[in-house]
This record gives structure tokens, sequence and C-alpha cells, in this order.
């Protein structure tokens, strides 16, 4: 009698003919109700502009990871590596559990860099990145306490972005570094920025300082709140 072994086909794992260093950034997006008309219009163009930026960067669409939270209610989509991500077509619903977006965001950020050590895939310090035109409403103390502990041990790089009518009471309090006030809906030139952050960043040597653009500096896309 012969034995007879079932083969199991190989599996290369998540990072297939790709083993270089990911630069991981969150996205925490607002999309409640108050989003409606022309401001999720400019946010979606604003992501479709990101998506195609990287993805004209050899190296940043290999070693950038684009994942995503929306609230309004939470939603999630996994890390993706930017050659390969989808800029998706955000529609306004709900309220704005940013609380929740924001803890749901950071456990991303965790299991993430799990999936980086179980590979052995380097990366760098994650970025978060929270877009709001209101202010939460649920509870956010914890959130808050989580970025401040985070940022600490550097574990992530924490911005917040207001659109008008954002709480930037609230969000001074979430956040460790000054938030940045949009001017108008200028959506495109945020996400142009910071693809262009993240193509330095990622062209660097993981736990390099990078010299950033200050996005308030004049005719920057923010300000400081």
């Amino acid at each position: 009698m012969t034995d007879t072994y079932e083969q199991k086909p190989f599996d290369p794992g998540p990072f297939p003919g790709n083993p270089s260093q990911r630069c991981p950034c969150l996205l925490l997006l607002d999309v409640s109700a108050s989003m409606a008309g022309q401001p999720i219009q400019e946010l979606n163009s604003g992501l479709i502009l990101l998506k195609d930026e990287l993805s004209a960067d050899p190296l940043a669409s290999r070693r950038v990871q684009i994942g995503l939270v929306t609230f309004g209610p939470v939603e999630t989509t996994a890390f993706v590596d930017a050659g390969q991500w989808q800029a998706p077509i955000l529609t306004p619903q709900g309220n704005t559990p940013m609380g929740a977006a924001i803890e749901q965001g950071l456990q991303m950020i965790e299991a993430q860099k799990e999936v980086y050590r179980a590979n052995g895939i380097p990366h760098y310090r994650p970025w978060v990145f929270l877009i709001t035109d209101g202010g939460p409403t649920d509870a956010w103390q914890r959130a808050a306490e989580l970025v401040h502990q985070g940022e600490t041990n550097k574990k992530f790089k924490f911005f917040a972005v207001g659109v008008d009518g954002a709480n930037f009471d609230i969000l001074k309090k979430i956040s460790v570094s000054d938030p940045i006030a949009l001017k108008g809906l200028r959506f495109r030139d945020l996400f142009a920025w910071l693809s262009s952050s993240l193509s330095a960043v990622s062209s660097s040597n993981p736990g390099d300082e990078v010299p950033l653009q200050n996005p308030a500096a004049p005719n920057g896309w923010g300000s400081i709140a």
C-alpha cells in the first residue's frame, strides 16, 4: 500500500515578489452627512490624485501602504501597497464616531506591524492622517489618550486636519501636534503634499528624520488652528 500525501500549494505570504521596507499611512476620513456636496466631491478628487501620484513613483508605489478608516459609521479597508491601492468613491452618511474610528485605526496599525514582523519586512514609523469637518459624536477621551501614548512611544506620527466646521478645541486635545485648518476645500493640495512627503520618506532609510515641507507655510494648503 502506497501512502498518498495531499500536495499543499505554496503560500508566498502577503508580500510576494516585493520584500521592500514599507511605509504605512492610515487615512481616518470623516464621511458624515455634513460632508455632503462639494466637500465629499473634493475629498474624492484628492484621493484619486494621491493614488495617481504614488503610483507614478516607482519606489513609493512599492513601499508606501495605504489603509483606510471612514467614519459615519466606522468602516475599514486593509493596508495595501500604493501601486495596487484603488481610491474609493466615498459617500456621506451618518454621524461622526471619531473616537471609535481612531481606536479602530490604531489597532489596524499595530496589527499591520505584526504582519511586517512575521514576514521580516522592515517598516518606517506609520503615519495616521485624520480629516474631519466636525466634532466627535461619541466618546473620544480614550482615543486621545491612545494617540498621546503612541506619539510618546514613537509608535506612529499623528496628523489632524480640520475642514471648515471642525471642532478644533477637541482636535487640539486629541492630537499632540497642532491641528491644521484646511484652507477652503484644498483637498487636492493636501493630498499632493501627502504624496510628495510619503515619497520622500519611502526613499530614505527606516529611522531617518526626513524634513517635510510645512503645510502651513505661505501658499500652503493649511494654517495652524
